[in-house]
């Protein structure tokens, strides 16, 4: 076997992702170890057998696979529902791609990747939000009152997203990841005339374009393979608000279909033929600078002009520092309640570190890290001491005298060994500050997602 053929078994054997291949005639050629675990079929009853033989449910019309082989085409990131051979109802999304010599088909290549879990989790919002629709209440929670934060720029959004609230115009929210759009979006909904119709929020990061689009405008029985007669968040959120975060990740092909029910107010669920009006207003978020979204092309220009009716760019933390002793003073309280301690504040040093901090997961960065010393403190004073290691490294760590940052370099060890323990701390740092949300962790290391994804696998990192 030479070193081609090793690297191929590898990849095939240990990817996460299900991989198909057949030839011109329909026959498979590979099945890999994923693809097995997906359908529930082993490879021996796959391999060297007709797809068609082997899947009686699937047609020349339904088979992703044949169709490509039928017209050329590649089909990009396919949303299927279907039975496989031990029962189980599987969510896939597949990437199906023709293998051409001379523009004569050769075969076929489908990429599978198992959304059955994440399906299921939005199947069962669905049914909560259909559950609750009814008995919808005020979440005092979240109201402009409730709001923390007295420097100017701050005080600046507050008025712009009440004003907000008194009108239908849709909204776009930027700020960086963990300043509070959703807490502003809340607020904007409980505070407007939608207030007793429903919230819905959905995060445009965390689904692949073909589930996102079935997810947001519903689905028509017979639309595709397992599709049933479900209604979208469009249809859910009738009367209320849809908040969309992290527009700039949603598809520019999506992000079309989108700016088409801004404009007209109808949906049309997936594989269907019939408009349906919707009374939905919309707030949008962006952890990315719109105008440098638009010249990346993550977002539309023209979306980005219908969506920015009303602007609110929220300050980072970092540059709201007048701001910090609320958070604390008002976290503390929080945490006292649900701890049952009785701490008063905290102590001096701590107060300068939080000062002294750049804040890069900003105002959820904080909650997390006085949640976590909230758990270990007995006394009345939050120390120092009671942060985890790995926090009191980040805010406690002094410079040394001479002005160079102490890099704690022992030379004990090689300098890439070492340079990649401090590459692993920052990634760590990232995706703990970003709640593991490795897309938000990306944009803050200003990394590309693939490539944090790689050094995660590299570093090993849970």
């Amino acid at each position: 076997m030479d070193m081609n053929e090793q690297i191929l078994k590898i990849v095939m054997e240990f990817t996460d992702e299900g991989i198909h291949v057949i030839d011109s005639n329909g026959v498979t050629l590979i099945y890999n170890k994923a693809m097995e675990e997906l359908e529930g079929m082993k490879g021996s009853e796959v391999v060297g057998k007709k797809i068609l033989d082997v899947f009686p449910s699937l047609t020349e019309n339904t088979s992703t696979l044949c169709k490509v082989l039928k017209t050329k085409q590649p089909i990009i990131e396919q949303y299927q529902t279907y039975i496989n051979k031990t029962g189980n109802k599987i969510t896939s999304v597949n990437t199906t791609i023709p293998i051409l010599n001379n523009e004569k088909i050769m075969g076929a290549v489908e990429i599978s990747k198992n959304f059955t879990k994440v399906k299921e989790l939005y199947d069962n919002a669905i049914s909560m939000n259909n559950h609750l629709k009814n008995c919808i209440r005020k979440d005092g929670d979240f109201t402009f009152d409730s709001m923390i934060g007295c420097s100017p720029s701050f005080i600046k959004c507050v008025d712009i997203a009440k004003a907000a609230a008194k009108s239908n115009s849709t909204v776009l929210i930027y700020g960086d990841t963990g300043t509070g759009k959703e807490v502003f979006s809340r607020a904007i909904h409980n505070e407007s005339n939608r207030a007793n119709k429903p919230f819905i929020p959905i995060n445009c990061a965390a689904l692949p374009e073909g589930l996102l689009e079935g997810i947001l405008f519903g689905t028509t029985k017979g639309g595709f393979t397992g599709a049933i007669d479900r209604p979208g968040l469009f249809e859910q959120a009738d009367g209320g608000t849809l908040l969309l975060d992290e527009i700039n990740s949603m598809s520019i092909l999506l992000q079309a279909k989108l700016l088409r029910v801004l404009q007209e107010g109808v949906i049309r669920r997936v594989g269907g033929i019939k408009d349906i009006p919707v009374d939905v207003r919309i707030i949008a978020t962006t952890n990315e600078e719109p105008y440098t979204a638009i010249k990346n092309g993550t977002m539309r220009k023209d979306l980005y002009y219908r969506l920015s009716v009303i602007n609110i760019n929220i300050p980072p933390l970092r540059e709201r520092k007048e701001d910090i002793p609320e958070f604390i003073k008002t976290f503390i309280k929080t945490y006292n309640d649900e701890f049952s301690k009785d701490v008063w504040d905290i102590s001096n040093e701590v107060l300068d570190a939080f000062l002294s901090y750049n804040w890069p997961g900003n105002v959820r960065e904080m909650k997390n890290y006085i949640e976590g010393s909230m758990n270990m403190v007995d006394g009345h004073i939050l120390k120092a001491e009671h942060f985890t290691p790995q926090v009191q490294e980040t805010l406690f760590k002094k410079n040394l005298s001479s002005g160079v940052f102490d890099l704690g370099y022992d030379f004990k060890t090689s300098i890439d060994e070492y340079i990649n323990n401090i590459e692993k701390k920052i990634i760590d740092d990232a995706l703990r500050s970003s709640d593991g949300n490795i897309t938000k962790a990306a944009n803050t290391l200003k990394i590309k997602r693939q490539t944090l994804q790689y050094k995660i696998k590299k570093y090993e990192i849970k």
